[in-house]
């Protein structure tokens, strides 16, 4: 269960099969809008309890409406949240404390600035060891960040160890998303994987950064649903190729003007 926009940023809540594989049978249902109570009516009136009682398992966000959907509709089905959304809100706190750094680097360059120009001297930026001056080295270095370090190339490993010398904060919060990362990637029981985000959880409350205790009590508050990501391994992947493939459908046809006879073709084809 995911959402995506087909229009002018018009969101759609889009149900789909996993086992269509992309092909016929991948949509289930398409919905306007995201709007719990409404798309909750639309599937109780098009689909049969027998037949939602069937559903074992949904993959979702970690969005209310979502979770509100699942509980209504497919009280037998598992909920699992999408790994990928979990990682990324600690992706998305990290680049917090990237960005409010190199305001901070832009701020002091444009006071160095002008404190030269009332003395009628040019100013230089300090170039680091790489060659990047630190507004360069903060900007350049968001994608590494995304990445795990087993994947840097030489230029990106060289880059962040500039960075993390000149910003443990940085450094410490990328430890973080490493971990969190790692432990997704070990093939635990359920028990033994709620155990290590249970301890990753503790971890980062510590830590003493406000993005990082937000997602601590967001695990606090999902961990059912996050933690039984280690029963079948289960995530929104299939769903987000499945949006991909309808935004390249979309670009094919230079947009959509027509929504109504779009999601009729769409219907068609992968219904």
């Amino acid at each position: 269960m995911d959402e995506t926009a087909l229009s002018n940023g018009e969101l759609y809540t889009i149900l789909t099969n996993k086992a269509g594989k992309g092909k016929k049978g991948s949509i289930v249902g398409i919905f306007s809008g995201t709007k719990s109570e409404r798309i909750i009516s639309l599937i109780q009136k098009h689909f049969s309890k027998k037949q939602r009682d069937h559903v074992k398992e949904i993959s979702l966000d970690l969005a209310a409406s979502m979770n509100l959907i699942a509980d209504r509709c497919f009280r037998k089905a598992k909920r699992v949240a999408d790994r990928f959304h979990v990682q990324r809100l600690v992706s998305d706190a990290i680049q917090e404390i990237r960005i409010k750094h190199r305001w901070d680097a832009i701020d002091q360059d444009n006071i160095a600035l002008l404190k030269a120009r009332k003395k009628g001297q040019t100013h230089k930026s300090k170039l680091l060891a790489n060659g990047d001056t630190k507004k360069q080295l903060l900007s350049r270095s968001r994608f590494a960040l995304f990445k795990h370090h087993s994947t840097w190339t030489d230029k990106q490993r060289f880059r962040a160890k500039i960075l993390f010398d000149l910003y443990p904060d940085i450094e410490q919060a990328y430890g973080y998303a490493t971990s969190l990362c790692e432990i997704y990637q070990g093939k635990y029981l359920k028990q033994v994987g709620l155990l290590k985000l249970a301890q990753w959880e503790n971890t980062v409350q510590k830590s003493g950064f406000k993005s990082f205790a937000t997602i601590a009590r967001t695990f606090h508050t999902h961990y059912d649903s996050i933690s039984n990501y280690f029963i079948n391994r289960s995530s929104n992947a299939s769903a987000e190729s499945f949006n991909a493939k309808i935004k390249e459908f979309r670009r094919q046809f230079r947009g959509v003007t027509d929504i109504t006879f779009f999601l009729f073709r769409l219907t068609k084809i992968y219904a």
